[in-house]
């Protein structure tokens, strides 16, 4: 099986108030080629949009690999290791189950806007995404400084 790194971070730019604006971004690491991915939401929360970068990463892997996946959102890291309960967002949970069942994923918890140059990298394509409504490839390939293929 591959080994393959994902960053992943999600923005709601209003949290869920009328009008919010919800995105997810995931950056894949494999043998040093990296490839970023993002998916705007709509209307949503900040913690749907942490579900959905999750799920981004996930689903743009087209083998079972094991996957190192880092979020600063301890709800999703500690959701799925079975130590919070899932109360809310059932169908992202759903999702997130489906995109991560092929694969082994070690689920890591990284502070969030701590430095770290790829999860930061994340963090302003899901902003920019948010602010923007919808995604441009282009513009997230400019965030990540360099274009791969997986």
């Amino acid at each position: 099986m591959k080994r393959v790194t994902i960053f992943c971070d999600g923005s709601s730019i209003g949290n869920g108030s009328r009008g919010s604006r919800a995105s997810g971004a995931a950056i894949l690491e494999y043998n040093g080629k990296r490839r970023i991915v993002g998916e705007y939401i709509g209307t949503g929360t900040n913690q749907q949009a942490e579900i959905v970068a999750a799920c981004l990463g996930l689903e743009a892997l087209k083998v079972p690999c094991h996957v190192d996946l880092y979020s600063d959102s301890e709800y999703v890291v500690r959701s799925m290791m079975g130590r919070y309960r899932r109360k809310v967002n059932h169908e992202y949970w759903k999702r997130l189950d489906a995109a991560a069942a092929p694969h082994q994923v070690n689920w890591q918890w990284t502070p969030g806007h701590a430095g770290h140059e790829w999860q930061e990298k994340c963090d302003k394509a899901a902003r920019k995404i948010s602010l923007e409504g919808k995604v441009d490839q282009n513009e997230l390939d400019e965030i990540l400084g360099m274009e791969f293929k997986l």
